[in-house]
C-alpha cells in the first residue's frame, strides 16, 4: 500500500506565498512523476505542476513564474512552492503520484490540504 501525505496548506493573504509538501511511503519501488494538481469549489481539478524523476517539469501558463516544484528522489517527496498568491488560487491542493510497487503500477492521491488566499 502507498500513501502521500501532505502538508503545509492554510490561510494567506493575496501576495503572499506558501509552501506545499508531500512524502510518499509505503511499498515503493520506483515513483515516476509526482506533482499537485488543485480543484476549486465548482470547479474540476486541474494541474499546478509535476515533475518527473529526471526532473522534467510541467506547468500550465497560469501559474509559471510564480510556483516552484521540487522534489527530493532519495525522500520520496515533492514540494511546491507558490508565490504573490492571488485569490483565484484558493482551492483543495492534491499530491499526485505515478508509483510503481512490487506488484503493479498505480496512481496515488493524497487527501488534500485547502489553500484559502484572501483579497
Amino acid at each position: 500500500q502507498v500513501q502521500l501525505v501532505e502538508s503545509g496548506g492554510g490561510l494567506v493573504q493575496a501576495g503572499g506565498s506558501l509552501r506545499l509538501s508531500c512524502t510518499a511511503s509505503g511499498t515503493i519501488l520506483i515513483i515516476n512523476a509526482m506533482g499537485w494538481y488543485r480543484q476549486a469549489p465548482g470547479k474540476q481539478r486541474e494541474l499546478v505542476a509535476s515533475i518527473t524523476s529526471r526532473g522534467t517539469i510541467n506547468a500550465p501558463d497560469s501559474v509559471k513564474g510564480r510556483i516552484t516544484i521540487s522534489r527530493d528522489n532519495s525522500k520520496n517527496t515533492v514540494n511546491l512552492q507558490m508565490n504573490s498568491l492571488k485569490p483565484e488560487d484558493t482551492a483543495v491542493y492534491y499530491c499526485n503520484a505515478d508509483v510503481i510497487t512490487t506488484y503493479r503500477s498505480l496512481e496515488v492521491w493524497g487527501q488534500g490540504t485547502l489553500v484559502t488566499v484572501s483579497s
